[in-house]
């Protein structure tokens, strides 16, 4: 099966110019606003730019997960299994 190009007619993926760090439920920028620049081993041109994150980024996201912990563990299991499932479609629905 051939697939169209991101970002060209016909593709079924689209791509930002710019990501950030996924930390307490949004897309934050790096701390110090540092990013790379991830290029397609199929053609070489560039797809989008990612965080160049440090150990401050780790810290804001060990911070964001510590607070929703107590939350997190006070979820039923059947309440969490059925999160994480919904999670799994999503992404299978994105492949």
């Amino acid at each position: 099966m051939r697939y169209a190009q991101p970002g060209t007619p016909g593709a079924v993926v689209s791509f930002k110019d710019r990501y950030g760090n996924y930390i307490g439920g949004e897309f934050v920028p790096p701390v110090k606003g540092q990013y790379f620049t991830n290029t397609s081993p199929v053609n070489g041109q560039p797809i989008a730019e990612f965080p160049r994150s440090t150990a401050e980024d780790i810290d804001k996201a060990l911070d964001a997960a510590h607070a929703a912990a107590d939350a997190w563990g006070r979820t039923s299991v059947q309440d969490r299994s059925n999160i994480l499932l919904k999670i799994a479609d999503r992404i299978e629905q994105n492949l």
